[in-house]
């Protein structure tokens, strides 16, 4: 099954594609068919699969979509998880998964501008893998762990590199208002390899591939993410594990090259689809502006 989540005026509609048509109805009620996240939360994304098949046929190409799960719990980011990209940020191969959050506050719509802040001029794309979580658990059995994987998507987890190498912590620089883009298609994960393996992942900047990889070659893969968060903490339905991005990052090249004001950044990975956003400048402060 794949879903969106749309905005329809003043409605958050949610979506459906069954039998190569997206049928829509709005997002609404406490049930666990009322929305993604309540659905996940309950086991419930056949029963909202079912409820939204009766809806009326939208084109998704020519809507606004939204963000598929909006208010995460944990937004659990991994770096490092591709030997290229380790050798070519100038790391030696990490023995554990490095862990780092993102938060809600973050978060892009597929189709809405990725903001460079006014504060830098390094502003780097780094298309990713997602896993959504569908069960709660803690300390889970790598064996068990795709058990707990509901769905996959896409994420572009735009750096601030000045900012995020300010520090050994990674925190700020990759949690800047309007940088991380998410979605906009969440497939559930029976309709994929067993935990998103082999499948092809692109990143491209005005059209020019500079990433391109396949989720086979994540160090670190879905199954043992979730099992190792889990050792420390909760699980929760619609907690987002990004898991990790390939080499051809802007940073690493000679010369850097970093998102500006007009482009347009495309990540797609096979069997999900594509997250494309353009990329602009951050306003002014009203103050500012009006002066």
């Amino acid at each position: 099954m794949r879903f969106m989540r749309f905005q329809r005026g003043d409605a958050v509609m949610i979506a459906v594609q069954m039998h190569g048509s997206w049928r829509a109805l709005p997002e609404g009620g406490t049930g666990p068919e009322g929305s993604l996240a309540a659905a996940l939360e309950d086991g419930g994304l056949a029963a909202l699969a079912g409820r939204l098949q009766r809806g009326e046929v939208v084109d998704a190409d020519k809507v606004r979509a939204l963000v598929p799960l909006p208010s995460p719990g944990k937004i659990v980011c991994v770096g490092l998880n591709y030997a290229d990209h380790t050798a070519e940020s100038g790391y030696v191969q990490p023995e554990h998964p490095t862990f780092f959050a993102r938060f809600a506050s973050s978060l892009v719509a597929a189709g809405d501008p990725i903001v460079r802040p006014r504060v830098s001029e390094m502003l780097d794309f780094e298309g990713e893998l997602v896993a959504i979580i569908g069960r709660r658990g803690r300390c889970i059995p790598r064996a068990e762990a795709l058990d707990y994987v509901a769905a996959y998507s896409i994420f572009n987890d735009a750096s601030v590199r000045d900012f995020q190498h300010r520090t050994p912590q990674w925190t700020l620089g990759k949690n800047f208002d309007g940088t991380g883009a998410f979605g906009p298609i969440l497939v559930t994960a029976d309709e994929l390899p067993a935990g998103a393996s082999g499948l092809a992942i692109e990143t491209r900047l005005n059209g020019e591939i500079l990433q391109r990889a396949s989720t086979s070659q994540l160090i670190f893969d879905v199954a043992t993410l979730v099992s190792g968060i889990s050792e420390a903490m909760t699980l929760e339905p619609g907690d987002v594990v990004v898991t990790g991005t390939p080499s051809g990052v802007g940073h690493a090249r000679k010369p850097p090259l970093y998102m500006r004001a007009g482009d347009i950044c495309e990540v797609e990975v096979e069997g999900i689809g594509v997250l494309r956003n353009p990329i602009e400048d951050e306003a002014a402060p009203a103050r500012e502006a009006a002066a």
